[in-house]
């Protein structure tokens, strides 16, 4: 309660007072009305007592206006501004005494933190995380057979350290708890980025393993195919709801075989296998889509070709070229027998591995393939070119659409598997412009494009804090 607030309560007794004085004063002016009326009419100066009287009650009235302007407006001491009202203090106006200070340096955290499902235990995390300092932006809950996992996007002060807020944590009774940066990403509500990734899903079957990835963080994913390359079956299935095991799922996958996830660091919550289930079916439903977008360019001696995206529907055209290429062409590719080479190609076209660029000229033949497939976390690039289309260029404007995609997903490099005598692949990475890791095994030469200076988004860092349950 303020002061004011205590002033005006403390004089409110005192009202019967003022009410008291009122009604005397009414009392003592009907009789001094009274007695001046009696002496005007009776007495042979009544003319000039009356005229008297009405000076003094104008005196009087303006003695009495004086005097309470001067009581009543008078600033209090302290108050230099003349407000006329005692000023609250910091802690009752809400008004901090830095309010003018520049506003303290913050940053983002994602925070996992598992609690029992009972009343006041929410509660008592917030308490914590307030007594840090920390704004709670989002909060999501994954509801356990006994208990709660409460997934929070904080704001807190950037001298907060991730250690400290994890004891603050398990003091308040969370266990389990998994602390990381985030970024001005994550700020997005959860129902809209799942929306999004549901729209990117149903645009393009490739986008499917990327948007699981980040619909659960940091996670591999595999692909795993019911039949090898060499047509065995493989014994890779799941059943069609799946399959939940702590920090692995199995889905189904709708081209046959099975996709695994794996998130070593926290096991998944109910919640998210149905999301990522229903992200699954959705692409089940959809079937076989590609984005039909094809860019039209033209070579320095003046023929067309057209760069487009390519699928499993391109198999044909791909061993085509395959037959027009030489074994030198084929062998720098597959690093392998020749022979084997169509074997590949469903593998390699189909999106749930990757994504494939196809160059084919004004006639409708397929002359170059650009692949970028999805190796667990890392990213893999490769290039075919036909041989009467070598050295004209296709080979470098391929490969920089494939990085632009790895960027676009997030990867953080790329890398291309060839021989150290393949100049041209050689020479097409290095007018990347980014830097460049070599490794050579046996003839084998292995070069990892960085794309951190090409990436046009911050990315997530690694978390800071991990707190094992007991």
């Amino acid at each position: 309660m303020t002061d004011v607030t205590s002033a005006k309560s403390a004089r409110r007794p005192h009202h019967w007072r003022h009410d008291l004085i009122e009604l005397a004063a009414l009392f003592t002016a009907v009789v001094v009305a009274d007695t001046i009326a009696k002496t005007v009419v009776k007495g042979a100066e009544g003319p000039f007592m009356l005229v008297f009287s009405a000076i003094a009650l104008i005196a009087t009235a303006a003695f009495h206006t004086w005097w309470a302007r001067r009581h009543s407006h008078a600033p209090p001491t302290g108050d230099p501004g003349g407000s006329g009202t005692r000023p609250l203090p910091p802690s009752a106006s809400g008004a901090s005494p830095d309010a003018d200070a520049a506003p303290a340096e913050t940053v983002l955290w994602r925070m996992r933190t598992t609690v029992r499902d009972t009343p006041g235990s929410l509660a008592a995390l917030c308490t914590a995380l307030a007594h840090e300092g920390v704004d709670i932006l989002t909060l999501q809950t994954h509801p356990l057979a006994d208990g709660t996992v409460d997934e929070f996007l904080l704001r807190a002060p950037a001298e907060l350290q991730a250690d400290r807020l994890g004891h603050e944590i398990a003091a308040a009774g969370g266990t389990g708890t998994w602390i990381e940066r985030a970024d001005a990403h994550d700020l997005v509500d959860t129902p809209t980025r799942l929306l999004g990734l549901a729209t990117r899903t149903a645009l393009d079957a490739a986008e499917l393993p990327l948007a699981l990835r980040q619909l659960l963080g940091r996670c591999t994913i595999h692909s795993l195919p019911a039949v090898s390359l060499t047509g065995r079956p493989t014994g890779e299935t799941a059943p069609v709801e799946g399959v939940l095991e702590d920090t692995v799922m199995r889905l189904r996958d709708p081209n046959g075989g099975v996709i695994t996830i794996e998130r070593p660091y926290l096991p998944f919550t109910p919640s998210e296998f149905a999301r990522a289930r229903a992200l699954v079916e959705l692409d089940a439903r959809l079937g076989p889509r590609i984005p039909r977008s094809q860019d039209v360019l033209t070579l320095p001696e003046g023929n067309e070709i057209t760069v487009r995206r390519a699928d499993q529907r391109d198999v044909a055209a791909a061993r085509a070229m395959h037959d027009r290429c030489s074994a030198r062409t084929l062998g720098l590719r597959y690093h392998g027998p020749v022979g084997d080479a169509d074997r590949y190609l469903n593998h390699l076209l189909s999106p749930r591995y990757g994504r494939t660029l196809a160059v084919q000229t004004t006639s409708g033949r397929l002359v170059a393939l650009g692949h970028l497939l999805w190796d667990g976390d890392e990213t893999e690039v490769a290039l075919m070119v036909e041989d009467d289309w070598q050295r004209r260029g296709i080979g470098s404007e391929l490969l920089g659409r494939l990085v632009a995609m790895a960027v676009e997903a997030g990867c953080e490099s790329v890398y291309a598997v060839t021989q150290s005598s393949n100049t041209g692949m050689v020479a097409a990475m290095r007018a990347l412009n980014l830097p460049l890791d070599y490794q050579i095994e046996e003839g084998t030469l292995v070069i990892t494009a960085r794309l951190g200076a090409a990436r046009s988004r911050s990315r997530r860092r690694p978390g800071t804090y991990q707190q094992a349950e007991h």
